[in-house]
């Protein structure tokens, strides 16, 4: 077995549901080898001695081409991070060395991958990009490597774990290659993206001439089962990382991804994927979530844990802060009175934690409540002033244009930012997506949003009027241009965001 972590993602941490699986199939003794083909790919362009020593017209890309390999080696070492500016210009410079390597209608970012026809929306698109595997820019890279992992292993399937619309594109080109070139070859779909396809009530599999098998879910048993493993016991595998590059990501140090429960706990929010896929629960206990971080540390030595849970639970965090990792971490939390309690937050910050990302959505409580979010604004406001009192940075996340938002309450969520502004270390700021299917949806008038049969989000008419142009219009002319909001603005790490935010709070 052969399992990839295809095209284009973020190349800062190891991939996590590629580790998940690799420690139930080494349970199971079952042979298999990963492949970080997302990583990998980069390297391939970034190494290219054609693009280093090219000669384009801008001085910008030329600059960009000539210190290629620098900027990498520069988001590799830890000194960067002292500056936020001269860690902005090496992703930046990254970047557009990059995004000018390749053409075709494509367009290639260190972590976006589109085509100016194609879309990851539409099934036929999809199979267009299996159909012709060489008009992907990256088919000289994965045509030899499969090629030579295929021959050298002789596997009975490969799997690809495609979590983001950014990686589409790319799976099926290289999905469609192994077809053609290995036609006794098992294809395997699975991950976060599938699991979103296929949850859709109106699901009809458009892959079936080229996926043998398609997962939802947690893949781990089915895997197991597809692989002819007997006497599945466990609902608890270990990662495995070891196999992966560790040493050549881009950060500073190895970045450690570990997942304590699937879905989510609280599960009530209107509009929430997790809620609408009906996806459950999973936990894994408190005591072997820490057993599990503490052997994976002492296998990896990573610089940095990142907890990958929808929210780390109540029981997990009051565990951690009892149980100091020694590695610095960060992940999401739920705003409760847990983090209004200023000794929990100090021991929470003494065991490791460096920052906590923080759903508010929205600093007007009758939005909150409307979208059952569970949260109270005076707790909120407590909860980031404690945080910051114990030296714990907050990543706060907004979403605007919801069904029960208007001009007005948009700019409560603005009033709540600039009063809290000391206490909130980074922002990210989205406009609502309607969910294509889910009990609420059903509420309001919708029209097609992204043409395709696999979108998942669909347009709606705002039943106050507050649409999509308007909201964008408030972010850009009002929200963003607001001094207090624009200093926290300029703090955020291009590209790579949260995933790079805590080595500035250190």
């Amino acid at each position: 077995m052969i399992l990839i972590h295809p095209p284009v993602a973020k190349p800062c941490e190891p991939p996590a549901g590629l580790a998940r699986l690799s420690g139930a199939l080494r349970r199971h003794n079952i042979k298999h080898e990963l492949l970080d083909a997302n990583l990998e790919a980069l390297l391939y362009f970034i190494n290219n001695p054609k693009l280093q020593t090219a000669k384009p017209s801008d001085k910008w890309t030329a600059r960009a081409f000539r210190n290629i390999l620098k900027n990498y080696a520069l988001l590799k070492d830890r000194k960067t991070y002292h500056s936020i500016d001269r860690y902005k210009r090496a992703v930046i410079d990254l970047n557009r060395a990059v995004e000018m390597s390749v053409d075709n209608g494509f367009t290639y970012g260190i972590a976006d991958f589109h085509h100016q026809e194609l879309s990851p929306l539409r099934s036929r698109d999809l199979l267009r990009s299996a159909e012709h595997p060489g008009q992907n820019p990256f088919y000289p890279y994965f045509k030899e490597r499969l090629s030579g992992l295929v021959r050298k292993n002789n596997p009975f399937a490969i799997g690809f774990s495609l979590n983001y619309l950014s990686q589409a594109l790319c799976t099926f080109a290289m999905a469609g290659f192994l077809k053609k070139e290995f036609p006794a070859l098992k294809i395997v779909l699975g991950g976060g993206l599938v699991t979103s396809w296929m949850k859709n009530p109106n699901w009809k599999n458009p892959f079936s001439g080229l996926a043998d098998y398609i997962v939802a879910g947690p893949g781990e048993h089915q895997l197991l089962s597809i692989l002819g493993a007997k006497n599945i016991k466990t609902d608890h595998f270990t990662p495995y990382y070891n196999s992966l590059p560790l040493n050549e990501y881009l950060s500073p140090g190895l970045i450690l991804p570990y997942s304590a429960s699937s879905g989510c706990q609280w599960n009530k929010c209107t509009f929430c994927p997790e809620k609408a896929e009906a996806n459950p629960y999973i936990p894994t206990t408190e005591n072997q979530a820490v057993m599990d971080i503490n052997e994976l540390i002492a296998k990896t030595n990573p610089v940095m844990v990142h907890l990958l849970d929808n929210g780390v639970s109540t029981a997990l965090l009051k565990k951690l802060a009892g149980s100091p990792l020694n590695i610095p971490r960060y992940g999401f939390a739920r705003i409760s009175n847990l983090l209004t309690d200023k000794d929990f937050c100090i021991a929470l910050k003494k065991s490791g934690c460096v920052m906590l990302k923080l759903g508010l959505e929205s600093g007007d409580q009758g939005v909150l409540d409307q979208m059952q979010k569970g949260i109270n604004l005076e707790t909120a406001s407590l909860a980031l002033t404690t945080l910051r009192n114990a030296g714990i940075a907050s990543y706060v996340y907004l979403l605007f244009g919801t069904p029960a938002e208007t001009l007005t309450e948009a700019r409560k969520t603005l009033e709540f930012v600039i009063n809290h502004k000391d206490a909130i270390g980074f922002l990210n700021l989205a406009i609502f997506n309607m969910p294509v299917y889910g009990p609420e949806t059903e509420k309001f008038k919708t029209s097609s949003f992204y043409e395709g049969d696999l979108s998942l989000y669909t347009d709606f008419s705002h039943p106050k009027g507050w649409d999509r142009k308007q909201v964008r219009r408030f972010l850009d002319n009002e929200f963003k241009k607001n001094k207090a909001v624009s200093e926290i603005l300029k703090k955020d790490p291009p590209v790579f965001t949260s995933n790079h935010a805590p080595f500035f709070v250190q």
